[in-house]
């Protein structure tokens, strides 16, 4: 049941709405990872990579809001609980405890690689269902691609 109504046929409605689900718990995730290698880092490469991950978290916990708000506005009531993100991500999980910053770089490249794949993947599903959603996912997909660039830039030496 749903008390907020869709402009959207039902059929794509149920499309777009597991694609900004899908989303959310990767943003979450995302997040959450990046906090991790943030709190655990060490290396020559410290600060940059320090500064670097707070951008990650700052875009992610944006995007994490705009895609749930995506998703109430279409009557889709989006689940960002802990237990939720811990059971239906598909991104790698990051070592635990203090992480050199070679490793998390290549960690990061991995995450950024994982969760880009999927959404080129909704970006796809929801041209059919919600161009107004696709064109959100869009613009995050390119941001991602951005922090991933920098991420394999770090990574190469």
């Amino acid at each position: 049941m749903t008390i907020i109504t869709s402009s959207l046929p039902e059929k794509e409605r149920e499309i777009t709405g597991r694609a900004l689900q899908a989303t959310l718990v990767d943003l979450l995730d995302l997040s959450l990872v990046a906090k991790q290698a943030h709190w655990n880092l060490y290396g020559p490469r410290f600060r940059s990579i320090h500064q670097q991950l707070d951008e990650v978290v700052t875009t992610a916990r944006e995007y994490a809001d705009t895609v749930a708000e995506r998703a109430a506005v279409l009557g889709v009531g989006p689940d960002g609980r802990a237990a939720t993100v811990a059971a239906t991500s598909g991104l790698p999980e990051f070592p635990a405890g203090w992480t050199a910053d070679s490793v998390a770089v290549e960690a990061l490249v991995t995450v950024f690689s994982t969760v880009i794949s999927s959404m080129r993947a909704r970006i796809e599903e929801t041209g059919r269902s919600d161009a107004v959603t696709q064109d959100l996912l869009i613009g995050l997909t390119a941001e991602l691609e951005k922090q991933s660039w920098m991420f394999q830039a770090e990574n190469r030496s």
